[in-house]
């Protein structure tokens, strides 16, 4: 079991979903931990929720070496086992998609969100199979997280009927509380927990902070793994579709980080200069090649902190 170092300022995580583009955060991630930085607790979504108990299991069991390792042998399988293959693949009878996943083309986006509304999850995903589920079976040790002197892992989730986010904390966590956290309602069914059915908690909150502010910490370090400005206005509907997902699962976070205690320092990782080049598609490239690139550019932009 390790231990934080003593007389280390208290920091805690803060990491955004979205997808694919969560390899941005593994990058930012690896490097704040390879430059020495400790942590008492950490709050995720999506796929900052799966990057958040890797980090916490590794931390248990070797620190920060151990916290790197664990993420990235997440990211490692996801990238070995194209994890949306084969929902890709159940889609190829849809015009455009094929064309869409490969060139990120607007027009083929568009016609496939336009399309997705004339369907249920049973249509796209007749089984109701989350590719993520086998690895994460695999890979999650609760005991660790589930030790008392781990640190504290926070998950949302949003509640489909209330629509008000589900936290879920330490002894709580299972592969059930993953999938929920990153549930896409038009691809996967809402994933039941206690009688209550979930969503991707990133339309609830991305992610809740309220969680890891108290007790006080010193340090908010928050990865983002979606771009929070873009320059130009969008003109085609393609493009406004996307801002507006864009903005819509910046807001809950923008209200929380409004309410932010002064004395709180907040270390803001932005994902802008990464992303925006990227279309929303791009969520769902779990090309190899893609990861890294974004793990690549994600170890840059924290190093431009580490250095400040």
């Amino acid at each position: 079991m390790f231990h934080l170092p003593p007389n280390r300022p208290r920091t805690v995580l803060a990491l955004q979903g979205g997808g694919a583009h969560g390899a941005f955060t593994w990058g930012a991630l690896d490097r704040l931990l390879e430059d020495g930085l400790n942590f008492s607790a950490v709050t995720g979504v999506s796929s900052g929720a799966m990057i958040a108990a890797m980090a916490v299991q590794g931390y248990v069991h070797d620190g920060a070496r151990g916290a790197r390792a664990a993420v990235t042998k997440l990211w490692q399988k996801v990238g070995d086992a194209h994890v949306l293959t084969a929902l890709n693949t159940s889609m190829d009878w849809m015009w455009g998609w094929d064309k869409g996943m490969e060139l990120g083309n607007e027009m083929a986006w568009a016609g496939i969100t336009n399309a997705l509304r004339m369907f249920n999850p049973g249509h796209l995903n007749p089984f109701g199979q989350n590719p993520l589920e086998p690895l994460l079976n695999e890979l999650l040790d609760l005991d660790a997280i589930r030790d008392p002197d781990a640190p504290k892992l926070f998950v949302a989730a949003t509640d489909v009927e209330s629509g008000q986010a589900k936290v879920f904390s330490n002894a709580q966590i299972s592969v059930d509380v993953l999938l929920a956290s990153a549930c896409i309602p038009m691809v996967f069914p809402a994933v039941r927990i206690g009688g209550r059915h979930y969503w991707d908690g990133g339309y609830s909150c991305n992610p809740a902070l309220a969680p890891v502010l108290s007790p006080r910490p010193e340090r908010l370090v928050l990865i983002r793994a979606q771009p929070r400005t873009r320059k130009g206005v969008p003109n085609t509907t393609a493009d406004i579709v996307h801002r507006l997902h864009e903005i819509a699962f910046q807001a809950p976070l923008d209200a929380e980080l409004a309410l932010l205690p002064k004395q709180v320092r907040l270390v803001d990782i932005s994902a802008d200069a990464a992303l925006a080049r990227h279309p929303l598609i791009s969520k769902m490239n779990t090309e190899k090649a893609f990861l890294e690139n974004l793990f690549d550019a994600g170890r840059e932009a924290a190093g431009v902190v580490s250095a400040a």
